[in-house]
């Protein structure tokens, strides 16, 4: 197991802290770094694609699960045993040519399992899958004594570490449910709205029938263009859809990945950041100009539609030297006047937004800290360094809470501890079993300290 002292940060690139990071390659390394940690504790980190500080531990330990990483056979009832550092862009390219999909894929496949459980990361499919813990039959997690425990579902200790953060202990492996799919291309469709009503209304009009969905929007349209964006659909292609020329399966890797990958290899961060106001107005309107208003039955590789954003994985180096603030918040049904005057306001302040994606989430996860909820949930990512920024998300922040919604904790990097105990009621809940499992708080993190988790 190697050992050394490094300074990390989230995907967002801000607060670095320096913490002492073990990289162990067998579960007993992984204990022995547990058992050996010192006074500030331990916390477990991934590919480290968090924008906030979830796996950070100032001054204290961090253990990088990446060298976990095996992935078993899948049994006749379709499910695989994989360890926590396998990564979801590798489970996918394992698991499509044998016809298999992970239970939930999510925005990006640089996340590994352990991460996908201790965030309860959505897809964008949840109103009909739910999150990526609702798929996991079992767990085994490295607890605060050293020993490692096999946890159920409909277990209090399980729904604390779906979404937990890895507070509860260390995912080193789990068993996942997978789903059955025929090829590995999306049937899609997308459409343009003119304003977030037309936007809202196209998102239910179509009712469930594609099953995935989201829309991104454009933030710094303004007037009776505010909130105008581009929804697009998908569901699973059938053999009957696929191209005369494309073979017999069209099973393969090649078809699983994303496409065009664009890399800025060792590109140090803008210095001011690429999108200013003007530039990120330009952009906004070169894309919802570009798509088309309406298009049905357009097939694209599975990859290449979930993961779009993962083409350019270098893309947080265009905030700025500062990084960025990526702000996720839901708000239920009935509650859409509150989405529609955060979007306004957003829009108001010309706050150079290229990348804000809306989706519509179903019944709520079982995870005590699990962010989704039913109703809507918009994500935005913003330069760190913008003037006022943290005064702004706090005043956006009491506006969530006061319609009952909520702010992800797995993406947050500068909530409040008041804002977070506002928006979380089963945190106490969750403190509570967290002291008799953890009396000596042996798992840490930066953002468990500032939230008071």
């Amino acid at each position: 197991m190697s050992v050394d002292t490094v300074s990390l940060t989230g995907w967002g690139r801000t607060a670095p802290t320096t913490a002492v990071r073990f990289s162990p390659r067998t579960h007993e390394e992984a204990a022995a770094a547990v058992r050996g940690r010192g006074p500030r504790g331990v916390i477990a980190r991934g590919l480290g694609r968090s924008p906030g500080d979830a796996a950070q531990n100032a001054g204290g330990s961090v253990l990088d699960l990446t060298g976990l990483a095996r992935i078993g056979g899948v049994d006749a009832a379709g499910a695989v045993r994989c360890d926590a550092g396998v990564s979801l862009e590798r489970l996918l390219r394992v698991l499509l040519p044998l016809g298999w999909l992970p239970p939930v894929v999510p925005g990006t496949g640089r996340v590994t399992v352990g991460g996908a459980i201790g965030s309860d990361l959505s897809g964008l499919d949840h109103r009909h899958s739910g999150s990526f813990a609702r798929h996991v039959s079992a767990l085994e997690l490295l607890t605060a004594d050293g020993e490692v425990r096999t946890v159920l579902p409909g277990t209090a200790l399980f729904d604390a570490t779906a979404g937990g953060l890895g507070l509860t202990g260390v995912i080193l492996g789990a068993t996942l449910r997978l789903r059955r799919v025929a090829t590995a291309l999306m049937s899609v469709s997308t459409e343009r709205a003119e304003d977030l009503d037309d936007l809202l209304a196209r998102f239910t009009a179509g009712g469930d029938r594609l099953p995935y969905a989201s829309a991104w929007i454009d933030l710094m349209a303004r007037g009776r263009a505010t909130g105008r964006g581009i929804l697009t659909r998908g569901e699973h292609a059938t053999p009957d859809m696929r191209p005369a020329h494309a073979g017999r399966t069209l099973l393969s890797p090649r078809s699983g990945g994303a496409r065009g990958r664009f890399r800025l290899p060792g590109c140090p961060p803008v210095p001011g950041g690429l999108f200013g106001p003007a530039s990120a107005a330009l952009y906004n309107e070169v894309r919802y100009r570009g798509a088309p208003r309406a298009r049905t039955g357009e097939l694209r590789p599975v990859g290449a539609f979930f993961h779009a954003a993962d083409a350019f994985p270098d893309a947080s180096l265009l905030y700025g030297r500062g990084g960025l603030v990526r702000y996720r918040f839901a708000v239920g049904h009935g509650q859409e006047e509150t989405l529609h005057r955060v979007v306004r306001r957003i829009a108001a302040r010309r706050s150079p937004a290229v990348r804000a994606v809306l989706q519509r989430f179903g019944a709520a996860d079982p995870g005590g800290l699990s962010f989704a909820a039913p109703g809507w949930s918009l994500a935005l990512d913003l330069p760190a360094a913008l003037p006022g920024l943290g005064r702004f998300l706090d005043d956006v922040d009491e506006e969530v809470a006061a319609a009952g919604g909520r702010v992800c904790l797995a993406k947050d990097s500068r909530m409040r501890p008041e804002a977070a105990a506002a928006m979380y009621p089963g945190l106490a809940d969750f403190r509570e079993l967290r002291a008799r499992l953890d009396p000596t708080e042996a798992f840490r993190s930066d953002l468990a300290r500032r939230l008071g988790l």
